[in-house]
């Protein structure tokens, strides 16, 4: 798969069913050549400092799946222990 079609891909945290928005930048191992991270940019411009979008990386061991349209990630999930219940 080359990276112009994950560019293409919407993603989507599966935490939450929100869409986090398009691929920017992919982060590779150095030594492997394998893809570490997935750099996504997200939707709208925050107002910021010359309104720079802001970025979320997402490791690949959270990716959950790639599919046609849409790579579902998992973002911001936190454990809770049972006994917090």
């Amino acid at each position: 798969m080359r990276i112009s079609e994950f560019q293409l891909k919407d993603i989507v945290n599966v935490t939450n069913g929100k869409k986090l928005g398009r691929l920017a930048d992919i982060e590779l191992n150095s030594t492997t050549g394998a893809i570490s991270a997935l750099i996504i940019e997200q939707s709208g411009k925050k107002f910021g400092l010359f309104g720079k979008e802001e970025e979320i990386v997402v490791s690949w061991i959270n990716i959950v799946k790639i599919g046609g349209d849409v790579i579902l990630v998992r973002h911001g999930e936190t454990t809770t222990n049972e006994d917090e219940r």
